[in-house]
This record gives C-alpha cells, sequence and structure tokens, in this order.
C-alpha cells in the first residue's frame, strides 16, 4: 500500500509538470495551428532565467518575473521570425522553431556554462509537505511536515517502520499546475478574451470585421504559451535540476503528450499528461522481467530462453519506451487522440 501511494503521488506531480509544458504548447496548436518545435527550450530559458533572478532578489519574484522575461520573448519571435513565414505553410513554421531551439540551446550554454547550476527551491519548500509512516503494527499513517525521528525508529525490533516523505516541491508543483488549468478553462470558455481567440483562427476575416487585430492576438497567444512553459522552468528546474540537457529530456514527451491527449485539446493533453505519468513512475519502480515472472510461475526456462536478452529486460528499463509506445497505439486505433475533435 506505501509503494502504492508513493508510486502515484510521484506519478501525478510528474503527470502534472507534463501538463504545465504541454498546455502552453496545446494553446498555441490549437489558437494558431503552429507547432512550435522550440516550447521545450522556453521551458529550460525559464529556468535559467529564474535562477539568475532567484540569485538577486529571491525565488518568490523569480516565480513571477521569469514567465514574463519568457512570454516577452515567445511574442518577440512570433513577431518578428514567425510572422514572417506563417504565409508559406506548416513546413516552414516547423523549421524555424526547430532553428530557434538550436539558437536557444547554444545561448543558454554561452551564459550559464555546459554544466548543471544549482538552482535551490525556496526555504519553505525545501522540507516534505508530509510524511507517510508505515507500520507494520499500526498500519498507514500521515504526519504533516517532517515526521518526529522518534516516530520513524521503532522502539521494537520485531516492528517494522517506514517514514516515506513527500518533497514539498513536488506538492506546490501540482497545486500550480491545477490553478494553471482552471485558470485556461475559464479564460478560454468564460471570457469574451478566449472567444476572440477561438475565433482568431477559424474566423479570422470576421473577427478583423469585429474590429479585432488577428496578429496581435496570434502574438500574445504565442507569448502566453511561451510563459506558461517558462512558469513549468522555474518549477521544474528548482525541482529536478537546471541544466543545458533539460529541454531535450522532456521535448519529445510533451510532443507525445499532445498527440495521444488529441492535438489542440487541453482536457486530452490534462488526461494525456496523468496517465503517462503515473504508467511511467510505476514502470520505473518495476524491476520484473518475463523470465522472472516464469520462474515465480515454477516454470524452468530452458537454457535457450535463459541465454535471450529480450526475456532478462525488466519493466524498468523498457519505461523510458512506454510513452512511445502508448503513442504508437494511439496512432493505429485512435489517431484524433483521446479527446481530439480536429479534422485537419
Amino acid at each position: 500500500m506505501e509503494f502504492f501511494t508513493v508510486s502515484m503521488l510521484n506519478g501525478l506531480s510528474y503527470g502534472l509538470l507534463l501538463f504545465m509544458l504541454s498546455s502552453g504548447l496545446t494553446l498555441i496548436f490549437s489558437m494558431m495551428g503552429v507547432l512550435n518545435f522550440a516550447h521545450a527550450s522556453f521551458y529550460m530559458v525559464g529556468a535559467y532565467v529564474a535562477y539568475s533572478i532567484a540569485r538577486l532578489v529571491g525565488f518568490w519574484p523569480a516565480l513571477v518575473v521569469a514567465p514574463l522575461v519568457v512570454g516577452l520573448l515567445g511574442a518577440a519571435f512570433e513577431r518578428w521570425c514567425l510572422r514572417r513565414v506563417h504565409k508559406f505553410g506548416h513546413v516552414p513554421e516547423l523549421l524555424v522553431t526547430f532553428g530557434l531551439s538550436y539558437v536557444i540551446l547554444e545561448l543558454v550554454q554561452l551564459i550559464w556554462g555546459r554544466s548543471a547550476v544549482e538552482f535551490q527551491p525556496p526555504e519553505a519548500l525545501r522540507g516534505p509537505v508530509f510524511t507517510l509512516v508505515n507500520s507494520s503494527v499500526d498500519g498507514i499513517s500521515l504526519v504533516f511536515g517532517a515526521a518526529p525521528a522518534a516516530l520513524c525508529r521503532a522502539a521494537d525490533a520485531a516492528v517494522r517502520v517506514v517514514c516515506s516523505p513527500f518533497p514539498a516541491t513536488r506538492g506546490f508543483m501540482m497545486l500550480v499546475a491545477l490553478a494553471m488549468l482552471v485558470a485556461l478553462w475559464l479564460m478560454l470558455t468564460r471570457t469574451r478574451i478566449g472567444l476572440v481567440i477561438q475565433s482568431a483562427l477559424t474566423h479570422p476575416e470576421m473577427v478583423e470585421a469585429l474590429g479585432h487585430n488577428v496578429p496581435r492576438v496570434f502574438m500574445l497567444v504565442f507569448g502566453a504559451g511561451a510563459a506558461l512553459a517558462g512558469l513549468a522552468g522555474v518549477i521544474g528546474g528548482s525541482t529536478f535540476v537546471t541544466e543545458p540537457a533539460m529541454a531535450l529530456s522532456v521535448g519529445s514527451v510533451i510532443f507525445v503528450v499532445v498527440v495521444v491527449g488529441g492535438m489542440g485539446s487541453l482536457a486530452g493533453a490534462f488526461l494525456a499528461s496523468l496517465l503517462i505519468g503515473v504508467v511511467q513512475t510505476f514502470a520505473v519502480a518495476l524491476d520484473y522481467s518475463l523470465l522472472g515472472a516464469l520462474r515465480g510461475l515454477g516454470v524452468n526456462p530452458s537454457p535457450a530462453a535463459e541465454a535471450n536478452t529480450w526475456l532478462k529486460l525488466t519493466i524498468a528499463q523498457v519505461a523510458p519506451i512506454l510513452p512511445y509506445l502508448f503513442l504508437v497505439l494511439i496512432l493505429i486505433f485512435r489517431p484524433k487522440g483521446l479527446l481530439g475533435t480536429r479534422e485537419d
């Protein structure tokens, strides 16, 4: 029960980080029809900018300022680069964003170096938000904050006590991701701004006839998507590690999330993020192979089976490819994604 609870919480927190990243990409694609290959690079820039700001004025101002800086950079890129190639179709858009990702990577390495930087969370987020105490006698109990050392140390050698703290950084990550989901949903479905944004893609002439500047709307949408990636970078960089390879480590996974959830579907991206996060987290923790399963069933494998490398592979070893396997299955059986509605 303790393994299930801890793995589920870790999977949900990782899935919600993926949603924070994929929500901006989904917003840009659903409103502009642009698949931004540099989106993970904005995530990396958010982490590095927040690191520099936090060294000067602290983490909490950096949490607000860094996404704004990244959003301005994204809006500037759309205004002076992406807009110039938008009229030529999707392939030039993909190529220019693909090139931007390499430019950002080189700039980050020039400014901050090639090694990881020490981006620490604030003091308030450095401890556990709660601790699961699993006792072989009393069962599982929950203690807010760090559990006392005496509680995690059994007085009797026959009693087994295991304390599993859940980091406050992961709890904060989950809280911000859920707040982001609610805010985006309310903005797109309950405000005039959301109505204008959604109409600008499908009926740009009508939106312009009503007095709205469609290119400016697209610029603001792209900037907002980049800002969401920057916000994810601030939280992800302080929770995990801030290094030049951080964009590459999540870049392909967020595209899997967007496609599996359904291109342009915010609800689909949320569902796919949670599924991929939970499945991959549980898979990493399972050190079982098909060969081990046969032995557990009382079957004695033949010498040829013992030498078979494929049968020796554990679930943890194949965990990194599970999201891509999920992507292949979705494309085969449901090309629109889990909750996708777009026809084009």
